[in-house]
């Protein structure tokens, strides 16, 4: 049974289509890499499943029940979760109270409900330790924090809820080298602990490096799905261009396997 099965999913805004019967699935302990050009309808893919848009026609199954993810609020309560582009995160709070924005532990109700910092540190301090994500302090304001840091942050804030599936939406985007190496690391980890991973990324080494499969977008229908170690850097390419149809070469200007 996998974890997230999208069926015939579509979706149009007004006499646009932005998705037409895309069909996805995401197993226990997987990481699947989302690849297409600008346009190809992945955006609209990941809101859909974040709940914050729906779609026209398909269905959304998690865990194997039929689900209808009409909020980010439930799509948070049937267990998942999405980190986007931005991180949303507040450079002015530490790393414990993004952590827990928006989801603080308080006190009881005769003791004025104060927030518990303790216990909020504590969970902090585990969630921190599972992915090996090293702070030089809980206290440090999130803008003092390296790109791979900031990205670790958000990545564990949205695993206070224990989801079942994590959407990375461009993890590595502007990130160094060594930052890069960071999340990567995470997606294993993540992968690891037994929970579904969607990586949204046009980074084609990325991509080679964490994902068990790959599903390849192109005008909002799914021209193309490969497992690990069955394509060729030429086939992503041919596939997100639609050279795969004629000539499957690479197209002029574009430098094999690397980012589009």
């Amino acid at each position: 049974m996998s974890l997230l099965e999208l069926t015939k999913i579509s979706k149009h805004f007004g006499g646009v289509r932005a998705l037409h019967e895309v069909d996805l699935s995401v197993d226990a302990g997987e990481v699947v890499a989302l690849i297409g050009d600008n346009g190809a309808g992945k955006s609209t893919l990941v809101k859909i499943v974040s709940g914050v848009e729906s779609p026209d026609t398909g269905e959304i199954r998690v865990r194997g029940e039929s689900a209808r993810l009409v909020s980010p609020r439930a799509a948070a309560e049937a267990g998942i979760r999405t980190v986007f582009q931005d991180l949303s995160l507040c450079d002015n709070l530490d790393a414990v109270q993004n952590l827990f924005l928006g989801q603080e532990k308080y006190g009881p109700m005769w003791s004025g409900r104060r927030i518990r910092r303790h216990v909020m540190e504590e969970h902090a301090h585990r969630i921190l330790e599972s992915l090996s994500v090293k702070l030089r302090s809980l206290n440090t304001p999130v803008v003092a924090l390296s790109g791979g840091q900031r990205q670790g942050i958000a990545i564990c804030r949205a695993l206070i809820s224990d989801p079942a599936v994590v959407i990375l939406d461009e993890p590595t985007a502007a990130l160094g080298v060594s930052q890069r190496a960071e999340v990567l690391d995470l997606i294993h980890r993540l992968r690891d602990q037994g929970r579904g991973v969607v990586v949204i990324s046009h980074d084609m080494k990325d991509v080679r490096q964490v994902a068990d499969r790959v599903v390849a977008l192109r005008l909002g229908s799914k021209v193309a799905e490969f497992r690990r170690g069955e394509y060729t850097p030429s086939d992503l390419v041919g596939a997100m261009t639609g050279a795969h149809e004629g000539d499957s070469s690479v197209p002029a200007g574009a430098t094999e396997g690397d980012e589009l």
